[in-house]
């Protein structure tokens, strides 16, 4: 599958109108777009966490990996089910290979004893940016209903779980825990 980007401004959206991957229109608001918005937003923000000091070196490559797959993700969501043609779509594989890296961190972190509060380091940090984020574009293609492959649901929710144990991982221990009430005045 190849990619021919020969110009990058076309002034079709002008009038606050895109393309979907199966060339309908549809308006720049559409829910639809904004899923697949805050999937690139997720990407981008994945992308300065990959430039962030002191990320483990097998984060940054797992985050390549992702980055790629969220790629993916944007173009199933961008081509509605039906057609003739085939096309690109979110794999059940790219899941399960979420869930194994899940499992890998996971087996070298203590135990939680309450929720965490975001940060602990930089690196930390932005995982937890990207794990909101993340957030966000599930709810959005959750919001889609029945019309989307059901892959992107299951690949953001495994995704979100992933990047808060990468994030646990990259804080090295140093995590802040919240303390219910703790500020609160009698």
């Amino acid at each position: 599958m190849t990619v021919n980007l020969t110009r990058i401004y076309t002034k079709l959206g002008d009038d606050g109108e895109t393309h979907l991957g199966d060339m309908s229109r549809v308006a720049k608001t559409d829910p639809r777009i904004e899923a697949y918005g805050d999937v690139d937003e997720l990407g981008a923000h994945i992308g300065v966490a990959i430039t962030t000091p002191g990320m483990p070196e097998r984060t940054v490559e797992w985050l390549g990996r992702i980055q790629n797959d969220l790629f993916d993700l944007g173009a199933d969501l961008a081509v509605p089910e039906g057609g003739t043609r085939e096309r690109l779509r979110l794999h059940p594989s790219q899941v399960s290979w979420l869930e194994s890296a899940c499992d890998e961190v996971n087996e070298g972190l203590e135990p939680l004893r309450s929720f965490l509060l975001a940060g602990g380091n930089p690196a930390a940090a932005w995982l937890h940016v990207c794990r909101t984020v993340c957030r966000r574009a599930e709810r959005r293609v959750v919001a889609l209903g029945e019309a989307v492959n059901p892959q992107t649901r299951h690949y953001l929710n495994r995704l979100s779980d992933l990047l808060f144990i990468l994030a646990r991982e990259a804080a090295q221990g140093a995590e802040s825990l919240w303390e219910p009430g703790r500020y609160r005045q009698p």
